[in-house]
């Protein structure tokens, strides 16, 4: 690495430890007239940002996706997500970054109790905003497709194998994809009467979203788990069903959690309206994994 290379990069480390806001009002007077306004908007009230997509910003400041986008790199971030994950590391406390509601020097069973207790909530809250329509409708496409595939990244990817593995011991043709490029690949040669599944808590990684907007060009049939009912993903799904969780972070934990608990549910009910077949499957696997057991 030449000097400059390593004084570049030892500037680059130095700037993006300094508070996101604090970045933002240092940038604040070479930005354009519009890109300005996003960036009031978001130093005025930082905590919405969390829960807002791109286009939504845009919209609340009047001003294009592209314009938000230009003032996030302008503001020396590398996008949009880029600015949130910022902003919500200066908003949080360090013990908000591991759980919302711990405190240092807890001792463990309230710890335990705490962490249990944000979890039973998420589902609650998951249970009263589960629309009885889109779950019926659910349930219609789940048991109709021809083909199903399963898609989502990162920490989407336990759910989407774990719905993989309820589906397939209904007998369903269901295929699951964690890696991005593959699920392009696979959507590509999905068509009508076919289903994509995409799980995804932010409703805003590019790579499910892409995939649904191209099953959508397919005429394939879609259906979304999300934490965010506003999210890019839930315009190119037929069907939304959205999981609660109340965390500070990017990554949640009980949101996961509860989205299990949707994929459960909706297992369950196609296992109940299919019960000889079921139970005949269910035979057959543990047939075969009996030896194992010994």
């Amino acid at each position: 690495m030449h000097a400059d290379d390593g004084a570049q990069a030892t500037a680059a480390k130095a700037w993006s430890s300094i508070n996101s806001l604090t970045r933002i009002r240092s940038s604040y007077p070479a930005l354009a007239a519009s890109e300005a306004r996003v960036a009031d908007w978001v130093m005025q009230q930082p905590e919405k940002l969390m829960h807002m997509s791109m286009a939504q910003v845009g919209q609340v400041c009047g001003v294009s996706d592209t314009t938000v986008l230009r003032f996030c790199r302008n503001a020396g971030f590398q996008g949009y997500t880029d600015l949130k994950l910022s902003v919500a590391r200066d908003l949080v406390s360090p013990t908000q970054v591991i759980h919302d509601d711990i405190m240092a020097g807890e001792a463990p069973a309230v710890i335990a109790r705490k962490v249990f207790l944000s979890n039973i909530q998420a589902m609650y809250d998951t249970l009263e905003v589960l629309e009885e329509g889109a779950l019926t409708r659910a349930i219609e496409l789940l048991s109709t497709a021809n083909r199903i595939l399963i898609v989502g990244v990162g920490t989407s990817a336990p759910i989407v194998l774990s719905m993989y593995n309820m589906l397939m011991r209904l007998g369903l043709n269901c295929k699951a994809q964690t890696d991005s490029y593959m699920q392009l690949m696979e959507v590509a040669l999905l068509g009508p009467g076919d289903l994509v599944i995409a799980v995804s808590q932010s409703g805003t990684s590019m790579d499910p979203v892409l995939t649904l907007k191209q099953a959508k060009a397919n005429r394939v049939s879609t259906l979304c788990i999300t934490g965010n009912a506003q999210s890019p993903i839930t315009k190119y799904a037929d069907v939304t069903l959205l999981s609660v969780a109340r965390e500070a972070r990017i990554e949640a934990i009980a949101s996961r959690l509860a989205q299990m608990s949707i994929a459960d549910a909706l297992y369950v009910i196609v296992a109940l309206n299919n019960l000889d077949a079921v139970v005949q499957n269910e035979r057959l696997i543990w047939d075969a994994l009996l030896p194992k057991m010994f």
